[in-house]
């Protein structure tokens, strides 16, 4: 279960192919298709916006209709926000905890949901409601080899360590079983995407992408 097969979604696919995924957690970003396609462009095709960068409904929803981006929704907490989310644009769910009504919603509208977890016990609860893939967050704070240790009693879970990965461990963190990372501050930087430096977060996209060889 651990790579892509016949039946995932779109956003699932380019995930697990691509091997990485860029949470984007800015102030505000001025060129929304820009900021998406550099990140693309450079090889990181699943760009997920969260529900703490003040109106990111529409910069979802420019992301859907004008990027080569595959656009997802992050930090989602709730129905109301799962449901505006789809309704955007958003091709994937991302929660930082265990939610059935996220959940609920992702099942009923057919998008895949990364949902978060940190313990085993968390890790099954996520794969009852139906999670696409379990984040592992923080992912800071025990490791790569924690997840080594998940592999053991749930060798078919896809594990996504998030929180903490950057191009210095992100192979690491494959190695040691995750089937894709989470690149997050160490691709765009609040500040560089609130500047609109495109080149800039192009270049640190594919070094991140060349580390995950």
């Amino acid at each position: 279960m651990s790579g892509a097969v016949e039946g995932d979604s779109p956003a699932v696919e380019a995930i697990l192919v691509d091997r990485a995924l860029t949470v984007v957690r800015a102030p505000e970003i001025p060129d929304p298709v820009a900021l998406a396609n550099a990140i693309a462009g450079a090889g990181i095709r699943a760009v997920e916006l969260t529900f703490t960068t003040p109106g990111v409904l529409g910069y979802i929803r420019e992301i859907s209709k004008g990027a080569r981006a595959v656009i997802g929704a992050g930090t989602v907490l709730s129905r109301d926000q799962a449901e505006s989310a789809i309704d955007a644009g958003a091709q994937f769910l991302v929660t930082p905890g265990l939610s059935e009504q996220v959940a609920e919603v992702a099942a009923q509208r057919e998008i895949p949901v990364v949902m978060g977890a940190f313990t085993p016990s968390e890790v099954m609860r996520a794969m009852e409601l139906g999670a696409a893939a379990v984040k592992i967050f923080p992912a800071r704070a025990l490791g790569p080899g924690y997840l080594k240790d998940l592999r053991g009693p749930f060798p078919d879970v896809r594990l996504i360590p998030s929180g903490g990965v950057n191009a210095g461990n992100a192979a690491d963190f494959l190695a040691h079983g995750a089937v894709a990372v989470t690149a997050g501050t160490d691709v765009v930087p609040p500040a560089a995407v609130a500047a609109g430096e495109w080149a800039e977060i192009a270049s640190r996209a594919a070094t991140f992408v060349r580390a995950l060889n």
